[in-house]
């Protein structure tokens, strides 16, 4: 698969993230090496961890040992919950910055709003001085609804570069994508695949779309992504899973097929509620 194969969004303050890329949310810290070491062999250039997944050290290593220049990745790590606040957030960038052995992630998130504990606008001065200093060229969000969002447009002057947000063909959030795409905020799909609940992928507008075409469902559904201009990664253990995932820019959907995806919407949420967690 050639890397030049795999699409560039630009974001708001004019940076490009690889529009496909590798989540590790769920590895464990001692498979993380190995299994984004595969990532990489296979064409990943675009990696998304978080301190919590607790795989950053791993990550770095695999980085480090894949001799693939730094200009050439671009990897997303994100802030914790019990991390908001102006020097908790630098000392965190700190803490990740080390343990994945960077000077600087090319993109720095808020996990979650944590509405409870009022400091998400706080955090996101932090994020502002964060990319100011250099350690992350880009600063955005994940798991924001649009009043949260609000509240940073009315107190700072960055908006957010993406909002990382639980979507998938059963979830697909119009009305989220709508607003974002009004700002400039481009959208992150975690859970892409559904991780496994709803069936997702034995629906028959899926099967029947993958059997059309050659493709596996998870295949289909990611090329959904794609086509509506999302951001996605992926998160398998399996080598040739992963070989599979990536390899999605020889067929397209057409618009019956994107319909007939978009028909399985139902709100069906696998995460918490943001206003919720960490209360």
């Amino acid at each position: 698969m050639a890397l030049m194969n795999i699409p560039q969004i630009t974001l708001n303050d004019g940076n490009t993230i690889p529009q496909l890329g590798f989540g590790v949310y769920k590895v464990a810290p001692d498979e993380a090496e190995r299994i984004v070491s595969d990532a990489l062999e296979a064409g990943y250039r675009h990696i998304d961890t978080a301190r919590l997944y607790g795989n950053e050290a791993g990550v770095g290593r695999a980085i480090v040992n894949s001799g693939i220049p730094r200009e050439e990745l671009f990897i997303t790590t994100k802030l914790w919950n019990d991390d908001h606040g102006r020097q908790s957030a630098f000392d965190a960038i700190d803490a990740s910055l080390e343990r994945l052995g960077l000077d600087r992630v090319d993109l720095y998130l808020i996990h979650w709003p944590v509405p409870a504990r009022g400091k998400y606008v706080e955090t996101w001065e932090a994020l502002e001085e964060i990319k100011a200093a250099g350690q992350a060229d880009s600063i955005g969000v994940s798991n924001f609804l649009p009043h949260h969002l609000q509240d940073l447009f009315d107190a700072t002057e960055t908006v957010p570069a993406v909002n990382q947000i639980e979507l998938h063909p059963k979830h697909s959030r119009p009305q989220m994508r709508s607003f974002c795409a009004e700002h400039g905020i481009a959208v992150e799909s975690w859970g892409p695949l559904g991780q496994g609940k709803y069936a997702l992928l034995e629906e028959s507008a899926i099967t029947s779309v993958a059997q059309q075409h050659g493709k596996s469902p998870a295949q289909v559904v990611l090329r959904w992504h794609l086509q509506h201009d999302l951001i996605v990664f992926p998160k398998t253990a399996n080598r040739e899973r992963a070989r599979q995932n990536i390899d999605l820019f020889d067929f397209a959907l057409s618009s019956d097929d994107m319909a007939a995806i978009d028909g399985l919407e139902e709100g069906l949420r696998i995460g918490g509620d943001p206003d919720e967690i960490g209360a």
